[in-house]
């Protein structure tokens, strides 16, 4: 009777254990789908083409702040942004004028894949995003990525305008930290492994 109710409790605990990764797999997704992320990549990893990537990505940023005002969806940020690839690309291309830099930037939308990432006040969880990807130069230098839409990485936006941007459940997601949510991890082994297969 005592192993019955062993194996009873066993399988309720495992069923619980899979259903709660489910539900936050399930609002991981709603966050990526609701996200538009930046990723630029420097010309080398030399002091300079480092400094260069960071005005580059200030640049970019406040570009886009003025992009997606009044934009409510990652859908609606993509369609946006699409039109002013050009744009940017001569954005950051005159920060880099501006710096005695003559290297070509190249600014694509695409699907990206991203492994969890913490940043000052919220966690991104792993998994494929759309993606503003710059590249200067060579583009072999290491790499900078956020958040382009909701602004979440200008220094101006607070916690609770960010916020605004997202569900309870997405909030829940975006405001935990991988140090003391393990399913962060479960999702990102989830999604490596389909990013693999696809």
């Amino acid at each position: 009777m005592k192993r019955i109710i062993l194996v009873l409790v066993s399988v309720f605990v495992f069923a619980f254990c899979v259903a709660s990764v489910a539900r936050f797999a399930q609002d991981c997704a709603a966050v990526r789908a609701d996200v538009l992320r930046l990723h630029v990549v420097a010309d080398s990893d030399s002091a300079q083409a480092q400094q260069l990537k960071l005005k580059v990505r200030d640049a970019l940023l406040e570009q886009g702040k003025e992009v997606f005002d009044g934009s409510v969806t990652a859908a609606d940020a993509v369609r946006r942004i699409t039109p002013h690839i050009a744009s940017l690309e001569q954005t950051a291309e005159q920060v880099l004028r501006q710096n005695g830099c003559k290297d070509n930037v190249t600014v694509t939308v695409q699907k990206e894949f991203f492994n969890t990432r913490c940043y000052e006040h919220f966690t991104m969880p792993a998994g494929v995003y759309m993606a503003v990807r710059v590249n200067i130069g060579q583009a072999q230098g290491h790499n900078w990525w956020c958040v382009m839409f909701p602004p979440l990485c200008l220094p101006a936006v607070s916690q609770t305008e960010a916020e605004g941007y997202f569900t309870e459940d997405e909030q829940r997601v975006i405001t935990a930290s991988p140090r003391y949510e393990p399913r962060f991890k479960i999702v990102e082994w989830i999604e490596q492994i389909r990013n693999r297969q696809a």
